[in-house]
């Protein structure tokens, strides 16, 4: 990548910071990504996939694999404190995980293609919206459009701070946990503070519970067995002194290594909700929110990224040890060889969704050499 391109990318990377949009509130950000790709004569551009998505398709005309390359639109609901010119303009809302450089490389990878089409088959380019709620992939493949474009094989990669910078960590396997938001809403009868015998309170299950659920999961190897329950959120009554309280709320995230793994520690929480409440005489209602599968990568796409690497020049380590923490980019492993990588942000960065935190721009041709590279390297192979 030549000084002129970085720079442009770099500066483009600037003003998308600038302007954050939530998950599933990405239409400008999109309508902007849209744009650009249009003017980098994408044979295809399609918009609205799964809410604001949007896609481009460089086709060779000849026939051969889809390779896409997917990241993300979404900001975060965090206020960012930072000095640099190109801090958000969105008060309350930042680009603190770094899609907004992630977005750069996909653009990056466009303006090369629109300078040189693959020589078979096609590339995809995958915009997706509200990667943090974990909504964003699962529309996307569901909307009717994702048919058309539907890719053979598909990257992605996040940026990972504690990882020094420009160095690649790659999974062998299982990638990234699973985990789910799971809400315990007790129910009993207020009372007055005077009288808590004549109500109902869940204060004993809760307090029961939140013990419980904490000791249900405790870490460790992040293994097969592995499985972690944080108590993230907890509410008794209301805030006042007249009252006994008669309803309660846990929130606790669940996260496990493997899918199958959830499912079990899903059944032991919800029997341990079950039971306290029971015993208290409590109606208990369980709900799940921001809901992650297991991101698993195809060896034939590790391959695929470890020959990128190579033929670059970035140092890798494959490794059999995922991330702790989740990613909705598993979605397009059911339909796809597919392979998530980590792009080291520096071993003292500040960590991902801090208010402090901003893309470090010398990344930009880093990753985007990577998936040039991970797109030949299937075309040719293929």
């Amino acid at each position: 990548m030549n000084l002129e391109t970085l720079t442009r990318l770099t500066r483009l990377r600037h003003d998308l910071h600038q302007y954050p949009e939530l998950s599933g509130q990405e239409r400008e950000t999109a309508a902007r990504v849209a744009q650009l790709l249009q003017g980098y004569s994408a044979d295809q551009v399609l918009t609205g996939l799964g809410g604001h998505g949007v896609a481009a398709v460089f086709d060779s005309g000849q026939a051969g694999p889809t390779v896409g390359i997917r990241c993300e639109l979404d900001g975060l609901p965090i206020q960012e404190l930072s000095t640099q010119p190109h801090v958000s303009k969105i008060p309350g809302k930042g680009h603190l995980c770094g899609h907004d450089g992630h977005m750069a490389m996909a653009l990056g990878v466009a303006e090369d293609l629109a300078r040189q089409r693959p020589t078979k088959g096609r590339v995809v380019l995958i915009f997706q919206p509200a990667e943090e709620t974990g909504q964003g992939a699962i529309a996307f493949r569901a909307d009717p459009q994702f048919a058309q474009i539907a890719p053979d094989y598909v990257f992605s990669l996040h940026n990972l701070p504690g990882l020094e910078l420009g160095a690649v960590e790659l999974c062998q396997g299982a990638a990234n946990c699973a985990s789910r938001g799971m809400k315990i809403a007790l129910s009993g009868k207020t009372s007055h503070a005077a009288a808590p015998q004549d109500g109902i309170s869940p204060a004993r299950a809760m307090s029961e519970l939140m013990s419980k659920l904490a000791g249900l999961g405790v870490g460790g190897a992040l293994d097969t067995d592995f499985a972690l329950t944080t108590v993230t959120h907890a509410q008794l009554g209301e805030p006042t002194f007249g009252v006994a309280p008669g309803q309660s709320e846990i929130w606790v995230t669940l996260r496990t290594v493997s899918d199958a793994r959830m499912q079990t520690l899903m059944t032991e929480a919800e029997a341990l909700a079950q039971d306290a409440a029971s015993a208290d005489r409590l109606r208990v209602e369980i709900t799940y929110d921001d809901v992650f599968e297991a991101c698993v990568n195809h060896g034939d796409a590790v391959t695929a990224i470890a020959k990128a690497c190579a033929s670059r020049g970035v140092k890798f380590n494959l490794t059999e040890t995922p991330q702790k923490f989740s990613e909705d980019f598993g979605q397009f492993g059911k339909g796809a060889k597919a392979s998530m990588f980590w792009l080291g942000a520096g071993r003292g960065h500040p960590q991902l969704h801090n208010p402090d935190y901003d893309f470090p721009d010398a990344l930009i041709p880093i990753g985007t050499g990577i998936f040039l590279s991970a797109i030949q390297q299937v075309l040719r192979d293929n």
